[in-house]
């Protein structure tokens, strides 16, 4: 059965098919854009609430850029803060990794698409080091090509609210 996100992505036509090169460098025959999608203010609500609703966490945290919208609508709907996790430390200012405060805190992360789950582990890298406890990811789409699995090596479930499988059904 296709979830109400993934009939909205569907009919957003945020999934392309043609030949892309991924971030990570990886070909594919497909192509999910959540960031052009969550431009939809009833959109970006529509994760906002589902989130906010489903899942119990101090702070919701997303890896700039695609997870800096999800994760301020999230923050907004709950009513809870939110911390963003730059790619890389600046070199200017607090030179900070991380915007917020996430020490002794339990953080969900969000994020836009999760493939290999490299961006997502990064962030829980980042949250952790800095005190928060990670124990969840929530991807508005998981590529199903090995995020749950490198995730779970990490003592981290991966929770997707759309997986490509329901994309391609839709």
């Amino acid at each position: 059965m296709v979830g109400k996100i993934a009939q909205e992505l569907v009919r957003r036509r945020a999934i392309e098919f043609g030949s892309f090169t991924l971030a990570s460098g990886k070909k594919s025959d497909f192509y999910i854009d959540i960031k052009s999608a969550v431009t939809s203010p009833e959109f970006l609500s529509l994760i906002a609430k589902k989130v906010a609703k489903d899942f119990s966490f101090d702070i919701v945290a997303g890896v700039a850029v695609g997870g800096v919208p999800l994760a301020v609508a999230v923050s907004l709907e709950s009513k809870k803060p939110y911390a963003i996790i730059r790619s890389s430390e600046k070199d200017h200012g607090k030179k900070n990794v991380i915007i917020g405060n996430v020490e002794g805190r339990s953080v969900l992360l969000i994020e836009d698409v999760t493939t290999s789950g490299a961006s997502a582990l990064y962030g829980v890298g980042m949250l952790r080091s800095a005190g928060a406890v990670v124990a969840t990811v929530v991807t508005v789409v998981d590529r199903e090509e090995g995020a749950g699995e490198m995730l779970k090596a990490h003592d981290v479930r991966l929770i997707p609210l759309a997986t490509v499988s329901e994309l391609r059904q839709g």
